[in-house]
């Protein structure tokens, strides 16, 4: 059994309607916070409510998109003009992982340069974040529960981590219901963000006992709710399930590693504009048929093999599947759920090669069950094209 540390938010509330209990919660740690979001005010209101009865005053920031260092930066400067102790994030994951780096670079000295790593310096930060409140909105990349932010430099086409253990946020609330106007491409591709990562921190090099019973948990129930919440939203058991199983996954990844579908992200996510989980979709059924290939040319007593074979058998409720079989099925998903392949995205197979070199150098990349060499990963690229 591997040793493992663990690394979890403090408090975590799950449940229908727990948005109400917002405001008690931050009240104690403080009583004024910048709230960040997306600015749709639909969005946010619940969260207003709670925050503003219990008397917390609140400053607005909105980040659009991907959060860049620069929309970062600004947020920082509001949360330092209106004095604020601690930062609320009610959004997707790019919001969340926005109003993490706002907490920490609110407290720290210096910019964002000096913190982010592969572009920036990478030093560590040498005071704690603001107070840092979680509620996602979509059932996706699990943020609300890891140690790092993910920000995207434009100028270097490239998505970087601030990193900290004091990242983790300390109150995560998990109110499915906040999921349900999530429009059907976006519950989607954020689903198969969930997967993907249950799946990668399931047979990466570094799995333990913890973060396999939550991978083990967490693709049951996106395998049973996925379908059913891409079909009808309003589905609230399915939306529940959805939940529970993308905070597993963030749990799990940040407490075990990923693989190479997440290496190829960061770098593709940087240089083009498209959605975070659906390039995972598209990439996930070949990383695993080429982890599969590798494993079986070079390690062929390699214990992801039986990972895999394990995960064949929760996605396609087969005892006795194959592992070739979990990809088979992660393709069949990715069509059902209307999510295109790399071409369809924008992705121009000139900078294959690029890619690749960009893929190999990422975080990510290092929790890959076996190494892949640069003519393997040109290869994932063309089987997903």
């Amino acid at each position: 059994m591997n040793p493992f540390d663990l690394s979890l938010p403090s408090k975590i509330i799950f449940g229908n309607g727990c948005i109400s209990r917002l405001g008690e919660e931050v009240k104690p740690h403080a009583q004024r916070v910048l709230l960040v979001s997306s600015g749709n005010p639909n969005r946010i209101q619940s969260a207003l409510d709670s925050l503003k009865a219990s008397g917390v005053l609140v400053s607005l920031a909105s980040v659009k998109g991907e959060p860049t260092l620069e929309a970062v930066r600004s947020a920082v400067r509001l949360a330092q003009s209106t004095q604020a102790q601690g930062v609320v994030a009610v959004g997707g994951g790019s919001v969340l992982d926005a109003g993490k780096a706002v907490a920490a670079m609110a407290a720290n000295p210096g910019d964002l340069m000096d913190y982010v790593e592969v572009i920036g310096a990478g030093k560590p930060l040498p005071n704690a974040p603001l107070f840092f409140a979680a509620v996602p909105t979509t059932a996706g990349t699990g943020t609300e529960a890891t140690r790092n932010a993910v920000l995207t430099s434009k100028e270097h086409r490239l998505k970087v981590s601030l990193r900290h253990p004091l990242l983790v946020p300390k109150v995560t609330l998990l109110d499915p219901a906040l999921t349900v106007s999530v429009p059907p491409e976006v519950t989607a591709t954020t689903g198969m963000d969930t997967l993907c990562q249950l799946i990668e921190a399931f047979t990466c090099k570094t799995p333990n006992a913890f973060t396999d019973a939550l991978c083990r948990e967490g693709m049951t129930r996106a395998v049973r709710s996925l379908r059913r919440v891409f079909k009808d939203g309003s589905d609230l058991e399915a939306r529940e399930d959805m939940v529970l199983a993308s905070h597993f996954s963030g749990i799990a990844l940040a407490n075990a590693k990923l693989g190479a579908v997440h290496g190829f992200a960061a770098p593709l996510g940087g240089m083009y504009d498209a959605a975070h989980g659906a390039i995972c979709a598209a990439l996930l059924p070949t990383v695993m048929t080429m982890n599969l290939r590798a494993i079986g040319e070079r390690e062929p007593n390699h214990p992801a093999l039986g990972r895999y074979r394990e995960v064949a058998a929760i996605l396609t409720g087969l005892p006795g599947a194959e592992a070739k079989d979990g990809a088979a099925y992660c393709d069949v998903l990715r069509t059902e759920l209307g999510i295109p392949r790399l071409k369809a995205l924008g992705i121009q197979w000139e900078e294959f090669h690029t890619i690749a070199e960009k893929a190999s150098k990422a975080s990510s990349m290092k929790g890959n069950p076996i190494e892949l060499n640069l003519g393997e990963l040109v290869t994932i690229l063309g089987a997903a094209y």
